[in-house]
């Protein structure tokens, strides 16, 4: 087993954790967990999720992997005048808002990310949070 990247197991268990966080703050997500090189690993839309937030969700988890950043600082740095402005527009589309977040293993690297999109962009941080914490 390739200790460098999620597995299913830890995949699942990222989408089962982020589930119970999204159900306790009653709202719906839909969550997307990739691999170390940026592949989708695992996918779950909770029942009544937005359709337009699919996308969302994986180009969140996406983001996140590809800059090892939560795409919430990417955010931040990417305004008008900011040092990565208009970078949302590469590699096929990015999100620069939060809700995705790198997946680390117990010794700290980056194995993976999440992406979570439905509600709120605090509420889409705080479940994918919570799927990325799980991983261990």
């Amino acid at each position: 087993m390739n200790m460098n990247d999620i597995t299913l197991e830890q995949a699942q268990a990222a989408i089962a954790a982020a589930i119970e966080k999204a159900k306790a703050l009653n709202t719906k997500m839909d969550i997307c967990v990739v691999d170390a090189g940026s592949n989708l690993k695992a996918f779950m839309r909770m029942d009544d999720a937005w359709l337009g937030s699919i996308d969302i969700a994986i180009k969140k988890a996406r983001t996140a992997r590809f800059f090892d950043m939560n795409t919430g600082e990417i955010g931040k740095l990417s305004q008008p005048g900011g040092p990565l402005y208009n970078i949302e527009h590469s590699n096929g589309g990015l999100i620069t808002f939060p809700g995705g977040l790198p997946i680390k293993n117990e010794q700290g690297k980056i194995i993976g990310a999440i992406g979570v999109s439905g509600s709120t962009v605090e509420d889409d941080h705080i479940v994918a949070k919570a799927g990325a914490e799980v991983v261990k």
